[in-house]
């Protein structure tokens, strides 16, 4: 235990520095022994560490992609010991379905951006109007891991991530339902101010649902999975993820 909690110490040191804009390569190389056999679990207790140490939240977003290099590669492994209709792997599917949406708003959005009026291709909009309401439909997918995941995971703990991931979806929840909005009013502002907020809000939305996918899926997930053992327990989340519901385009289980 006291070998782990050092572990932990010196994890959190390091996520400090980074966090204070130390050049990452030389914080990772003086660390390189620590990193090698670093687990998620241990990731995530390091980040609460420095949270309770009064870090704020918001501050330790911007190590994600530090993070993922640390954790090259637990994904796949994650996702081979999985059954097919496992929680997790149903959240990591539907990761999957949302980055195709998440390509597709990128895609619609700079076609957009190289329109000059409204009336230059009617059916873009249509398209835009689907692909936003398709992303907002999410929302399950959410709600299952805020009712479901993150509290069994909260009673073990673990609140530093769940704190994290809760406040990024509120974040992103809100531009998602102004895309809606904008999608469903063409016509009633300017052309140019309506391009303006079709890109800032695709962009936002498309920028900030990729990094949140990433640390779900190469942080938060192997978290779970590494610190709920009783599967017994799991079989009682996939009954009440299943009383809550799927999104439109959950694969079938």
């Amino acid at each position: 235990m006291l070998i782990m909690e050092n572990k932990i110490d010196k994890l959190a040191d390091i996520l400090k520095r980074l966090n204070n804009n130390e050049d990452p390569d030389s914080v990772k190389n003086e660390a390189k022994e620590l990193i090698e056999d670093l687990t998620a679990e241990e990731l995530s207790l390091a980040e609460q560490k420095l949270i309770d140490e009064g870090i704020e939240a918001e501050e330790l977003r911007g190590l994600c992609s530090v993070h993922i290099e640390m954790l090259e590669g637990q994904l796949n492994g994650l996702k081979a010991s999985l059954p097919h209709d496992h929680v997790l792997n149903t959240f990591i599917e539907e990761h999957d379905e949302i980055l195709k949406l998440l390509d597709r708003l990128e895609q619609l959005n700079a076609k957009i951006q190289k329109m000059k009026s409204f009336e230059e291709d009617t059916e873009i909009f249509k398209d835009l109007k689907n692909t936003a309401e398709d992303i907002l439909n999410a929302e399950k997918h959410h709600k299952r891991e805020e009712d479901v995941l993150f509290p069994e995971m909260e009673k073990l703990g673990i609140t530093g991530p769940t704190r994290i991931m809760r406040l990024e979806h509120d974040e992103i929840r809100l531009r998602k339902r102004k895309l809606v909005e904008l999608a469903n009013n063409i016509g009633y502002i300017h052309f140019t101010d309506f391009k303006n907020r079709v890109n800032e809000l695709s962009n936002y939305i498309v920028f900030n649902m990729r990094d949140h996918i990433f640390k779900e899926n190469y942080i938060l997930y192997p978290t779970a999975y590494e610190a709920i053992t009783n599967d017994n327990l799991w079989s009682d989340m996939k009954k009440r993820c299943d009383k809550i519901g799927y999104c439109p385009f959950t694969p079938l289980k």
